[in-house]
């Protein structure tokens, strides 16, 4: 993931307060099969076969789902349980903190 990826996700997820949970979760650096299933779940993936492009759109783009992070993502209570049984089922250590999200306040 680059940076300027990461902005312009942030830019497009700007948007009323909003209640729902904060996760974070501890993938195994050394298990690249579980971080390749983590990457596509999270940000999704592209690929080509025989001429024909196959795309799925990842978590993060849905809604309910803004990205705050590296491994943290805020949901909103209707995606939550799709995101923690991934985590689950993939035998990721995460954790979920109730939160609220809202609009940005730029000081100075």
């Amino acid at each position: 993931m680059n940076r300027q990826g990461s902005l312009r996700r942030a830019k497009r997820q700007r948007g009323r307060p909003r209640s729902g949970f904060v996760v974070t979760w501890d993938v195994n650096s050394r298990d690249p099969g579980q971080c390749a299933r983590l990457r596509r779940f999270v940000f999704g993936d592209s690929s080509v076969h025989g001429g024909k492009k196959s795309e799925y759109r990842g978590f993060v783009e849905q809604d309910g789902v803004t990205y705050l992070g590296q491994s943290v993502l805020f949901v909103t209570r209707e995606r939550l349980q799709a995101l923690q049984s991934f985590l689950q089922s993939n035998g990721i250590g995460h954790r979920v903190t109730e939160a609220q999200l809202g609009s940005i306040v730029a000081s100075g």
